[in-house]
């Protein structure tokens, strides 16, 4: 016998979960909901840990996606600290960390991801960090204050971001990456270029088409990064930047369908193989009307969305997710981007790159799937247009800054 039941359950302590019990709210759902998560924290926005909280411009309450008192307000049961250990979708009943069972109504997955570690000899010194939490971003910091130099393994958002982030505080910072320029794997070669550039110029010393091969260290803590080209780093810290793993262990083990792309199989609902059960965020792999088959993305505000369609869908509201995915980074003050869509294929760019004003448009087969641009927000409504519309805009006259946007 289940210890208690719940109209709603909420597995998983970060944004797509506390959006879902957000708009369950405020759409007007009136059973009980239950939101468990094993961090400290009550959900909160994760962009901030490399930038602005890192940088000690944000506190840690200020990320929180609704403020301490929302959750007894609305009447949302918050278990922090807490994790479901086993899932029984056939019964509708969870067990949680804390022995308690609870029957369910109806679920939501929500697990995010684990950062993905490097194993390489003397990688478990002390001072070698990754990000994933406000604890990580602590630590972070701390070490950089005590350390001579900070060497960033990656060249893509987590690296770069906090690269720029501890140059701005006075640290000295190098990049180590496989990718010949930042970014190139996101944007391009030439979007790519632009912004190593900028951190160039600001002092960081960036290492490009190379590869971690090993940590050496002094007294347990890590005092060189040796890479397999044989460049040498002395330095009193690491932060590494190398991806994500969705943490699919629990819908896994309670025989919920995978997908291809290492996501839990959804409809484009957001529903899995088990009616009633719904999954959100970097696990969720859905059919996408959108974008044309299944799909799964690593991103905040994916995971944003898609606890507002899976809270919908949980209250029976039959809604398919189709919202364009739109993120945004800072580089400290120097520089930002803004990217919307999903997909990659031919770049074509508007504006100047060397000016640092520009749109860079990925087409695939013609049509218009994604956008970057850095200082041209406005290029980005027409770019969300054109991906709902699945246009195949004249490449010519979207090239061409005498072309009014809105004509193609």
């Amino acid at each position: 016998m289940a210890s208690r039941s719940v109209d709603f359950l909420l597995i998983g302590g970060g944004l797509a979960a506390g959006s879902c019990a957000r708009t369950l709210r405020e759409e007007g759902a009136e059973g009980s909901i239950l939101l468990v998560g094993r961090e400290p924290d009550p959900p909160y926005d994760r962009p901030p840990l490399s930038k602005e909280y890192l940088a000690r411009k944000q506190g840690r309450e200020d990320g929180y996606v609704r403020p301490t008192g929302w959750w007894e307000e609305n009447d949302v049961e918050l278990l922090t600290r807490t994790s479901v250990m086993k899932l029984d979708a056939a019964a509708r009943t969870a067990t949680l960390s804390n022995r308690d069972e609870v029957e369910f109504g109806k679920a939501l997955l929500a697990t995010g991801s684990n950062v993905r570690r490097i194993q390489v000899d003397g990688c478990d010194l002390e001072g070698i960090n990754y990000l994933r939490s406000y604890a990580n971003s602590d630590a972070i910091r701390a070490e950089a204050e005590k350390s001579e130099r900070t060497v960033l393994i990656g060249g893509s958002f987590i690296a770069c971001e906090v690269a720029a982030t501890l140059t701005s505080l006075g640290r000295n910072c190098s990049l180590v990456m496989q990718e010949e320029v930042t970014f190139e794997r996101q944007f391009g070669p030439d979007v790519g270029r632009y912004f190593q550039d900028v951190l160039e110029e600001h002092g960081i010393d960036v290492n490009g088409s190379d590869d971690l091969d090993r940590y050496e260290g002094s007294d347990g803590r890590v005092a060189k990064v040796v890479t397999k080209a044989g460049l040498e780093i002395e330095c009193g810290s690491v932060v590494v930047g190398a991806g994500v793993v969705p943490d699919t262990t629990l819908p896994k083990a309670a025989g919920l369908e995978l997908g291809e792309r290492g996501g839990v199989r959804c409809s484009d609902r957001l529903e899995t193989s088990v009616p009633g059960i719904f999954a959100a965020g970097d696990i969720a792999e859905w059919d996408s009307p959108l974008h044309g088959g299944p799909t799964r993305i690593e991103h905040w505000d994916v995971a944003f969305q898609h606890g507002k369609t899976a809270a919908r869908n949980m209250m029976g509201q039959d809604r398919p997710h189709e919202e364009i995915p739109y993120f945004w980074s800072d580089l400290a003050d120097w520089t930002g981007l803004e990217y919307v869509g999903v997909g990659s294929g031919e770049r074509l760019v508007r504006g100047s790159i060397d000016d640092g004003s520009f749109t860079a448009f990925s087409l695939d087969g013609g049509r218009v799937v994604a956008a970057v641009t850095v200082g041209r927000s406005d290029d980005l409504d027409h770019a969300r247009r054109m991906i709902t519309a699945r246009a195949t805009p004249d490449p010519a006259a979207l090239a061409d800054e005498g072309t009014d946007l809105a004509s193609l």
